[in-house]
């Protein structure tokens, strides 16, 4: 049995805003810095699916972005295939653009209104191509047939579609290309529980049919187990947990994740059942993106942090926590995980 290649590495990637708010902060003429994204690191194997979970604004879509350079990195490096991509120009990275796709979120805004679905994926097909009318035409009824739409949806406007037949829109417009590996920025967002499942079952089906591989970003737990070979949580800019789908959904190592999937499943152990009461019942407030903590960021609103009597090791600025394992192909960045 042949081991699966690698086909995206990320290393210690950053992603830094300029923040310059504040009557202070104008004053001083300083300028503060948001870590959207802070010294992560991943790889996603061909054929693979890696779930990226967290809060709304802990990082995830612009992890998602950064890997595709749709917008610069701050540090860090992305290696596609093995090749270093994070300093090509958008001249030298177009040869790698028809392999790296994404599905986004927000199709109100992605879909041109004033296009027709036919256009729309016309468009995409001659991007980086000059097929004849006869080619697109084959194409698009393939593409059409891939994510299950129908042929008079072409004359269609985005806004005479329902939100289902959208993301099959997108979808089939990121294929357009045959990209190896697609970004999916919540693909299941917005839609009823039964299209959610639709969308799940063509994306898996797309997957073995086409060998793609995917970087699958969503709030759902529910939806990112299903799909999801391995996965990553992600908390103020940092992955905190990361190992196979079933384990960290079964048997979270970090507090927050136990807290997260403790709404679906009721799987952890009576420690982490703990956190959960506890949690929910004092801790579980609203975080500052702009000024996360020293050491552990989760630490203000941990549970174990209250339960161990603050420690001040979990807060020092010397002894930030580091993403280390904790079993087979398991790593949490916390200095008492849960057991």
């Amino acid at each position: 049995m042949t081991t699966a290649k690698t086909i995206l590495e990320v290393q210690n990637l950053k992603k830094y805003y300029s923040s310059s708010k504040g009557l202070f902060t104008s004053l001083r003429k300083t300028t503060n810095f948001i870590p959207a994204v802070d010294d992560v690191s991943f790889y996603i194997k061909e054929n693979e699916t890696m779930g990226l979970v967290g809060e709304t604004g802990c990082g995830k879509t612009t992890i998602g972005k950064t890997v595709l350079k749709l917008t610069p990195p701050t540090a860090g490096r992305i290696l596609y295939d093995g090749k270093d991509i994070t300093g090509l120009s958008q001249a030298g990275f177009r040869p790698y653009r028809k392999q790296m796709q994404m599905i986004f979120q927000d199709l109100d805004a992605a879909l041109n209104p004033k296009m027709r679905i036919r256009s729309i994926l016309k468009e995409a097909l001659t991007v980086h191509e000059r097929p004849s009318d006869a080619q697109v035409d084959r194409r698009i009824a393939e593409l059409l047939e891939m994510v299950n739409l129908k042929k008079g949806k072409l004359n269609n406007f985005p806004g005479e579609l329902s939100g289902g037949e959208k993301r099959r829109v997108g979808i089939a417009r990121s294929l357009a290309v045959d990209p190896r590996f697609v970004v999916a920025d919540e693909p299941t967002s917005a839609l009823d529980v039964s299209i959610q499942a639709q969308v799940v079952n063509l994306l898996r089906d797309l997957q073995q049919r086409l060998k793609l591989s995917y970087l699958f970003i969503s709030h759902d737990l529910r939806v990112v187990e299903l799909i999801s070979h391995k996965v990553a949580v992600m908390y103020l800019g940092q992955i905190v947990e990361m190992g196979m789908a079933g384990k960290i959904a079964s048997a979270p190592r970090h507090p927050y994740t136990a807290v997260l999937w403790s709404s679906l499943v009721d799987k952890t152990t009576g420690e982490g059942k703990s956190v959960v009461s506890d949690l929910e019942g004092q801790h579980w407030g609203v975080f500052d993106f702009e000024r996360p903590t020293t050491g552990c960021r989760f630490a203000p609103r941990c549970p174990v942090y209250e339960v161990k009597g603050r420690p001040p090791f979990c807060t020092n600025p010397g002894t930030p926590p580091e993403l280390h394992r904790v079993g087979e192909a398991h790593m949490v960045r916390c200095h008492y995980p849960l057991q």
